[in-house]
């Protein structure tokens, strides 16, 4: 089964909490703090890998973890580094953060790689915050959070010519004979229902070639199979055109012209600056010579490059591959407007981090939040004052106090920090 989309969640890992200890060797009197720090949590990595074709791993797995960071030791030993996860996926896929809708990194050549997800940095240990005032500290940092996002997957192939036409014109047929793939082929419409992929080799060189699954009318607004295939045209330097001008189905191959063209241009008018090569295909079963020579003579009229071709008897095929060829090695890429891009410095520093916010709920418990303040409570022994007024300190430092008196607080009021609540006393 051929997936191009897919939607999960991942997740960094946890930073490991510094460690509280304190030296007990023998012989040494009075030994200080020796906690070690926590060790970083692992980060989610997303990397591009040629030996895979479809995103429908993901179909069955929808959430992805790394590792969390050890805590750290006494004896000055750091906790170990979370190991990090690497998450494979084919070349072409565009991996897109959903909150924002924002390209985090389009991974189009082998080996790509994007850090999606950072892993917490480890928490600093007690031996960090020992100073000539506080001798023996008896707490450490918390580790830095783990972070959560949901991503979008999409794949766009990779190749450097496509096919593309109605049903059952023969693309199949044209991949079959111009390349080693083995695409399914019957003579039924919509045999196609998955993109194939094959390597066209001549003249001691290669390319890629994409058979794009049928394109109707209507594709563009998501009729039949073309809308959600039309997506893969873009990354091709060539277009092939085919078309079946032997009106065994009684089609008029101008026709059919026309409307995959309209529906490329509905799509994304760009679509049509690509070089398009018209493959007049089924020449050896023509039933209506006069259609036939009328769509040759609208096809110079609209100076396009067109070649009678057979699929089925190989008729035409070198020539219509040389002109291929020829057009793809002299492919110049045309200049775009850069996407959107995920901004990856304000995702890792957050300039609210050590912001303080607060409000009186509902029972009159005056609630305090922030993110920086969260870490540090976690970080507080409440059993030791020193840690106490650390976290006193940093509250008033960046505001808590005043804000919440603000709001009403008066002394034996109740204050919440995360899940736990304490009088409030301006001793």
């Amino acid at each position: 089964m051929f997936v191009d989309r897919a939607e999960i969640t991942i997740v960094s890992g946890k930073g490991g909490n510094g460690a509280v200890t304190f030296r007990r060797d023998p012989y040494v009197p009075d030994g200080g703090p020796d906690g070690g720090d926590g060790g970083d949590g692992g980060s989610v990595i997303f990397v591009a890998d040629r030996n895979l074709r479809t995103l429908m791993d993901f179909k069955y797995k929808r959430k992805y973890q790394a590792e969390n960071g050890q805590n750290g030791m006494k004896r000055n030993r750091y906790g170990k580094k979370g190991q990090d996860l690497y998450i494979k996926v084919p070349v072409g896929t565009m991996i897109i953060d959903k909150e924002t809708g924002l390209l985090m990194k389009d991974l189009s050549s082998d080996g790509d790689k994007v850090v999606a997800a950072k892993g917490g940095r480890g928490g600093r240990g007690n031996v960090h915050y020992k100073s000539s005032i506080r001798q023996a500290p008896n707490f450490a940092e918390a580790g830095g959070f783990a972070k959560e996002r949901a991503v979008i997957l999409e794949l766009k192939l990779i190749a450097d010519a496509g096919l593309l036409g109605f049903p059952n014109v023969g693309k199949s047929t044209l991949l079959s004979v111009s390349t080693n793939s083995k695409p399914k082929i019957a003579g039924y419409h919509f045999t196609t229902i998955d993109p194939n992929l094959g390597v066209v080799y001549l003249h001691d060189t290669s390319f890629v070639l994409a058979d794009i699954a049928g394109i109707i009318e209507g594709a563009s607004q998501g009729a039949g199979l073309g809308f959600r295939f039309l997506k893969h045209i873009e990354r091709t330097k060539v277009l092939i055109h085919v078309v079946d001008v032997s009106g065994s189905e009684g089609r008029d191959p101008i026709d059919d012209y026309k409307k995959i063209n309209a529906e490329l241009e509905k799509f994304d008018p760009k679509l049509l600056n690509k070089p398009q090569i018209v493959a007049a295909n089924k020449t050896d079963i023509v039933f209506d010579q006069e259609k036939y020579d009328e769509f040759m003579k609208f096809m110079e009229e609209e100076g396009c490059k067109v070649f009678p071709i057979s699929a089925a008897t190989g008729k035409g095929i070198t020539e219509l591959l040389n002109a291929v060829l020829y057009e793809i090695e002299n492919y110049v890429e045309p200049d775009e407007e850069p996407m959107a891009m995920f901004d990856f410095a304000a995702d890792d520093y957050d300039e609210d981090y050590k912001k303080i916010s607060g409000y009186r709920d509902e029972d009159g418990v005056y609630v305090l939040e922030g993110k920086q303040l969260t870490k540090i409570f976690n970080s507080t022994n409440f059993t030791d004052n020193g840690s106490i007024r650390y976290l006193y300190h940093f509250i008033e430092k960046n505001g808590g106090i005043k804000l919440l008196r603000q709001l009403g607080l008066k002394e034996g009021d109740t204050v919440r920090i995360n899940d736990f609540e304490f009088d409030y006393t301006e001793d």
